[in-house]
């Protein structure tokens, strides 16, 4: 029997302590390549995610990996325009996502921000779709619909299930190995419109930096990721946060301060309301607030629209202050 097409790849990765090596960058997009056409067994496609994960990716094999998907879609030509793309994964246990409402600032700003993200692969969170579908937010099924949504709305949000259903189906493989795989990593740096500023983040210590090498492999011009609250793209305003960035092919890092002193309590629950109130206006909630201004403050410095944290901040407040209190 002559051996299947793909073993080479589950080889590279797995032939012990002292043959075993990475792949190349090229070797990546081709076998996930292949991944993503269905071209390799189900006992091969588990060996492979597995052997990813013991070892850990690397920044080449991550950006082989995007490459492979951006290779996949069927993206419209031209593409949209899109300023900031932003990632959305995680979902959120121990505060609502905050996050969303920095977003949702920036488009009243006039920046298009395109989000992704997956919902659902961890019980017990709030995941973006979920809080955006409770407050009739747009939620893109189609590439034309983004582009009208960006266009209306100066935001648009799609699930990986329809930007890329198989890469979907491998992310809901989490509750059949109990692990992550590389495929949590990939995803938020796919930026299908091609968005010049990408902001992204990380839960587990360590991955910053093999995002940080695979946007510098792929030429993202300008990136930004940081260990976000609960693995989201938003900062614990308790908490200093390293910000790991690419620009224009220049890896570096910046530590910004926590925004308060003492630490705030967790809510002894969560409430979707509470997003529409603080919007609005209606109540005050100290630890959103900063959690929102120094998201706001981080992206803003990622997009070089201020030169200093300070600077970022006092436009942070700017652009807070001037949101539409009654866009929802």
């Amino acid at each position: 029997m002559s051996e299947h097409p793909f073993a080479q790849y589950v080889r590279i990765l797995g032939k012990g302590k002292k043959g075993a090596r990475s792949l190349t960058q090229e070797e990546a997009r081709e076998a996930f390549g292949m991944i993503l056409r269905d071209e390799v067994r189900p006992e091969q496609l588990g060996a492979f995610l597995m052997l990813l994960r013991v070892k850990e990716e690397t920044g080449a094999e991550i950006a082989g990996f995007v490459q492979a998907v951006r290779d996949s879609l069927a993206l419209p030509q031209p593409l949209p325009h899109v300023d900031l793309d932003w990632s959305s994964y995680a979902g959120k246990r121990r505060h609502l996502p905050w996050f969303l409402l920095a977003v949702l600032a920036l488009a009243d700003r006039g920046i298009k921000v395109f989000m992704h993200g997956a919902c659902g692969h961890t019980a017990g969170r709030v995941y973006t779709r979920e809080a955006l579908r409770h407050f009739q937010l747009p939620v893109a099924t189609t590439f034309a619909e983004a582009h009208t949504q960006l266009e209306q709305h100066h935001f648009s949000f799609m699930d990986l299930s329809v930007l890329c259903p198989k890469l979907q189906a491998i992310m809901d493989l989490r509750s059949v190995f109990g692990l992550r795989s590389p495929v949590h990593t990939l995803a938020r740096q796919i930026n299908p419109l091609a968005a010049p500023y990408s902001m992204q983040s990380i839960f587990h210590p360590g991955y910053q930096f093999i995002h940080q090498e695979a946007e510098r492999i792929l030429g993202q011009p300008h990136m930004a990721v940081i260990k976000g609250d609960g693995g989201e793209v938003e900062c614990n305003p308790d908490s200093p946060c390293t910000v790991y960035t690419v620009h224009d092919g220049v890896t570096d890092c910046e530590e910004w301060p926590a925004y308060f002193a003492a630490r705030h309590l967790k809510p002894a629950e969560l409430d979707l309301e509470d997003l529409r109130r603080l919007w609005r206006g209606e109540i005050a909630d100290e630890y959103a607030l900063g959690a929102i201004l120094m998201t706001l403050a981080v992206t803003l410095k990622t997009m070089q629209r201020a030169e200093t944290q300070s600077a970022a901040l006092a436009l942070a407040q700017e652009v807070w202050d001037s949101r539409k209190r009654d866009r929802f």
